[in-house]
């Protein structure tokens, strides 16, 4: 196995690394302060690669003197060759289990692996979900009247791993089915995201991280038998770059052996005539080539669901029961259920997982860095680290906020000199109102004591011509009494 084949390359170097040392160490005579070879220092100690002795045994004064023509490097790697001794090992070294090690830090730490289900409702993807992991999930049955799409996330805490389904809720009942993708590609970009986020942190825990990224989608294809929708061949672009699209034919008990071959080639061809990269499982392992390759050219895989058990002869299987038969779910004459789930879940599960974190994950990761102005090479094709790019970056981010600064100061002045100029305006106006005001004003008061002063001399010559009457009228009364007293 490769493990093997790893734990035999790493002991091989180590014995070539210690024939060296032991080849081009010159031999000198031992200091009286060091102890005698092999007493005390460490080198007869049980399961060592190399004794002292052995490893000193080759002298310097078995090489030859180096020709003039001929490279120092080369000379010592003629002479190594010559005089190496090949070693046996006197113990177990112990890298064979470096394997194990593995498998049970991965054990402890826990796997987690992320579905997501895309097809319109009453596709059976909660059933198929139930049934490819031999369990009953909390699900409630989504109306068909929901004005956009909505995805519901739930994780489970299996005893293998922690599985998370996310439902498309409401998928393909809109009248405008033109942005039914919009909230699913939103979703997986999110999750990528927060995966980025906390990467970037300063101090940050991935392996305490719930890692929300969805690994695998099964889309779920209507049983038509004419081929695929247009929001099929839409959604499934917008997501073959960002998650593992595996084409499913739902409920594939509907329609009948020969309609279902066709119905697949004809899928495969609308995908590959539109340039659709689905999912390909992995054939570059000599273990998995054969059945992987055989499993490629099965896609789409015909599913039936099933939570309900069906007595067949003598066993109680998972089954749909019809009046005119019975359809088992894990028998390979009747769908490709067993097949999906060899695939999915005991085979290339992992593969996945790294695709999703390799692949997709990098590519939704190099696309926000570039667009932060981070790149790997700079303009002159050199590359560029990123202590480089950021400290680049953070010239150019205070380059930028001094001229905006600038801006800001110029424009502040400059309204600064506008309102001057404005309350100059209203101030000249006001003057000009004020003199207008007080000039009227004036002309008013003028008028009022010219009035005043004709009401004075009217009142005069009024009180005037009153005491004329007076003096008047009392002159003839006192005639008239005179005239009396002399009759």
């Amino acid at each position: 196995s490769k493990y093997k084949f790893s734990t035999i390359g790493i002991g091989h170097s180590a014995l070539v690394l210690g024939n060296i040392m032991a080849a081009v160490a010159v031999e000198r005579p031992p200091s009286p302060s060091s102890p005698a070879s092999g007493v005390g220092d460490g080198t007869s100690r049980e399961g060592s690669i190399l004794s002292s002795t052995s490893a000193r045994s080759v002298s310097s004064a078995a090489f030859t003197a180096p020709s003039p023509d001929l490279h120092l490097g080369d000379w010592y790697t003629d002479q190594i060759e010559e005089k190496i001794r090949t070693l046996k090992l006197s113990g177990h070294v112990g890298f064979d289990s470096l394997p194990d090690q593995l498998v049970a830090k991965s054990t402890q730490n826990g796997f987690t692996f992320n579905i997501l289900c895309i097809g319109e409702t009453g596709m059976g993807k909660s059933t198929l979900m139930d049934t490819l992991f031999n369990t009953s999930f909390e699900s409630n049955p989504a109306p068909h009247t929901l004005p956009a799409v909505k995805l519901k996330s739930h994780t489970y805490e299996l005893q293998e791993s922690n599985l998370t389904i996310v439902d498309t809720v409401g998928y393909g009942d809109q009248i405008n089915k033109g942005d039914s993708f919009t909230a699913i590609v939103d979703y997986i970009d999110k999750q990528f995201d927060d995966y980025l986020q906390e990467e970037l942190k300063i101090k940050r825990s991935l392996s305490a991280y719930h890692d929300s990224r969805i690994h695998a989608c099964l889309y779920f294809i209507c049983p038509t038998g004419h081929g695929l929708k247009s929001i099929d061949l839409v959604c499934m672009k917008k997501l073959d770059s960002k998650v593992n699209v595996i084409p499913v034919i739902a409920k594939a008990d509907t329609i009948s052996k020969s309609e279902l071959t066709k119905f697949k080639q004809r899928i495969i061809q609308e995908i590959k005539a539109n340039n659709i990269q689905i999912y390909q499982f992995p054939t570059d392992d000599d273990t998995m080539v054969k059945i992987n390759t055989e499993m490629n050219n099965q896609i789409p895989f015909a599913v039936v669901g099933s939570t309900d058990f069906v007595r067949v002869g003598n066993k109680m299987l998972r089954a749909r029961q019809y009046p005119w038969g019975t359809v088992q779910v894990e028998n390979e004459s009747h769908c490709d259920f067993t097949k999906l789930r060899e695939m999915l879940i005991r085979t290339n599960m992992e593969d996945m997982r790294e695709v999703t974190h390799q692949r997709h994950y990098e590519l939704y990761r190099k696309k926000i860095l570039e667009t932060m102005g981070f790149s790997d090479v700079g303009q002159d094709n050199q590359p560029v680290s990123f202590q480089q790019t950021f400290e680049q970056k953070r010239v150019e981010h205070r380059d930028e906020l001094q001229r905006k600064e600038d801006e800001m100061r110029q424009t502040f002045v400059l309204r600064v000199k506008e309102k001057e100029t404005e309350l100059k305006e209203v101030e000249k106006e006001l003057y000009t109102k004020y003199d207008t005001l007080k000039r009227e004003h004036a002309e008013e008061k003028k008028r009022f004591e010219d009035l005043k002063k004709r009401l004075d001399e009217e009142k005069a010559e009024f009180q005037k011509r009153k005491h004329q009457v007076s003096t008047q009228q009392l002159t003839s009364h006192t005639l008239t009494l005179g005239k009396s007293k002399k009759k």
